[in-house]
């Protein structure tokens, strides 16, 4: 086995390249599709949580909490960033007695799907009709 010291340079032919997905080199994937990216942190009851999501940041993290927090089942909702360098956020939810933080989670979910959706109709709708008068 050969020696490896500090200041020698090493082979990277291995490594993969720049955007080349882990699972296809050979190595570990960061998210694999069959693992869940959502998970209780400790301390969680059915009034009060903390979920961390792997892979997600404030584009997640802000538009989530908007839409709990329209919720008047909700007491709080608040989400953070661990660190920088770390590819997950955590978003805290408690809720008031006769619901549960899971109910309020996957219902903010579907309100920000619905909110998407009628975002995207309204685009495609602007955009055909700016391009039904642009034709001559």
């Amino acid at each position: 086995m050969p020696s490896v010291l500090a200041n020698e340079d090493q082979a990277m032919d291995d490594a993969p390249q720049s955007g080349e997905n882990l699972a296809e080199s050979g190595g570990d994937s960061f998210i694999d599709l069959n693992d869940q990216r959502i998970r209780v942190l400790p301390g969680a009851n059915d009034t009060a949580a903390s979920f961390e999501f792997e892979a997600e940041d404030h584009t997640l993290g802000n538009a989530l909490r908007y839409m709990i927090m329209k919720n008047p089942q909700v007491e709080l909702c608040g989400y953070s960033i661990p660190h920088p360098s770390e590819a997950k956020m955590n978003i805290r939810i408690q809720t008031y007695e006769g619901t549960t933080v899971y109910d309020v989670l996957e219902k903010g979910f579907d309100d920000l799907m619905g909110l998407c959706d009628v975002v995207t109709e309204k685009f495609t709708g602007a955009r055909d009709d700016f391009n039904a008068r642009q034709k001559p």
